[in-house]
């Protein structure tokens, strides 16, 4: 599963729902799934992070935290001299170069652990 924004919250949020339903998520700037959730999280995940994104990566620590915690298999990227929503072409946020980098990663990712 993937999401952008509110698409990625929801990725982090059907994570810990879903649990073994679920194989693998690649949130995009999704807000990070409620803490005291994230132990049902059996998928792996592949966050993505806009550099210039306060409130979301605000979120990061204890997120990180939880997922160790729970044995999560994870990553995460952050791209430099992006905003929120820098995947969407359709804004002046968008930004090619990264936008590009992060969905070959996602790409990578789910035939890694979807194979």
């Amino acid at each position: 599963m993937t999401g952008f924004c509110w698409g990625g919250g929801a990725t982090n949020f059907l994570a810990a729902t879903l649990g073994a339903d679920m194989k693998a998520g690649v949130p995009f700037y999704g807000a990070a799934a409620d803490t005291a959730s994230v132990a049902g999280i059996k998928a792996a995940l592949m966050i993505q992070y806009a550099e210039n994104d306060e409130r979301i990566n605000g979120m990061w620590p204890a997120f990180e935290t939880a997922l160790k915690a729970a044995g999560v298999t994870h990553e995460k990227h952050v791209y430099p001299g992006t905003q929120h929503g820098f995947h969407n072409n359709s804004t002046p946020r968008y930004h090619e170069a990264q936008a590009k980098v992060a969905w070959d990663r996602t790409i990578a990712f789910f035939r890694k652990h979807l194979a």
